[in-house]
């Protein structure tokens, strides 16, 4: 059976979208090019997400004491050795990438460009720091480049937001994701299934709520419990406060989560992988590529797939 994207995996996988974007294998190299969050620096709020660790998120290799430059050398030299031709996106992962002096902003991605093995930038960031003047600059960039902004979303509940000391609505979602798509760039959309107090219902009316978004991918995240977060600090002495889900839970919410999704939407990602020195819970004991294959059989198993249960008709009740 051939699906409406084009092959007969059981969903809109990411590495077919990049296949069919460039004609060939790319491989983002993460880049932490030191910049902060309005909810670290004061602006907003301070400590960041409750959820939060950075450390979390970046690659050894990636530090900001090194330069964009030397940091895109050390992340594709893992590569090169296999794939020597290969071209790279340079990921802007650590902390809000769009947050600053467009100016600013503007020399920092110009210095990833500059990599001959670079054809785009991928930019992660947050809904409330997307200003018209970058996405101004950025949208003439995508005549020469590929240019993708990833929003962290983390719910479409503003209690929940709230909650986790996100600092944002999920209106400014809504708006950033609108404008951005406007301009002509790709959205990605992050989001964290088992935040406190999100019950299956709840988790699973996320994907109704962003198949009605203009976005491209979507990255899914199960809760993780990290050491030096906020979260961490109340589960050594209330983990009853958190309902985590085992693998297998975990695995039937996704497929669960797949069949509303608007099938236009590329999945990205099914879990994150915090590093084990930093995890305190769940400690599943999968590695990623474990896990999807754990879903496409799930999904083979219930003969169902991504969009199953989508329906344009519900948008216009």
């Amino acid at each position: 059976m051939q699906f409406p994207w084009g092959h007969d995996k059981r969903y809109n996988d990411y590495s077919s979208y990049i296949k069919r974007t460039f004609g060939e294998r790319v491989q983002k190299v993460s880049i932490n090019a030191g910049f902060t969050c309005p909810n670290r620096d004061g602006s907003k709020g301070v400590g960041g997400c409750a959820f939060c660790n950075n450390s979390t998120f970046n690659p050894s290799y990636c530090g900001p004491e090194l330069s964009i430059l030397e940091q895109i050398e050390k992340g594709t030299s893992f590569f090169r050795p296999k794939y020597q031709t290969q071209q790279y996106l340079a990921y802007f992962q650590a902390y809000s990438n769009t947050y600053g002096e467009t100016e600013h902003l503007i020399a920092q991605y110009k210095q990833a460009l500059s990599h001959p093995k670079v054809t785009g930038i991928v930019l992660g960031t947050r809904p409330d720091c997307i200003s018209d003047d970058l996405l101004a600059v950025l949208k003439e960039w995508t005549k020469d480049y590929y240019i993708a902004i990833e929003l962290g979303a983390e719910s479409t509940s503003n209690e929940t937001l709230e909650q986790i000391n996100r600092g944002h609505t999920y209106e400014e979602t809504i708006d950033a994701a609108e404008r951005i798509s406007k301009a002509g760039i790709p959205v990605g959309l992050h989001m964290i299934l088992g935040l406190p107090g999100e019950d299956r219902k709840r988790l699973l009316e996320h994907a109704t709520e962003v198949s009605r978004l203009p976005i491209s991918f979507l990255k899914l995240h199960q809760l993780q419990i990290v050491k030096g977060s906020q979260f961490g600090e109340i589960y050594n002495e209330h983990p009853d406060y958190f309902n985590l889900l085992a693998a297998d839970e975990f695995i039937d919410l996704v497929v669960d989560f797949l069949e509303l999704m608007n099938p236009r939407i590329v999945m990205e990602r099914f879990i994150s992988q915090a590093p084990h020195d930093l995890l305190m819970a769940p400690r599943w004991g999968l590695k990623n590529f474990e896990f999807v294959a754990k879903v496409e059989k799930r999904l083979a198993e219930r003969d169902t797939w991504q969009g199953r249960l989508f329906s344009e008709k519900l948008f216009n009740q």
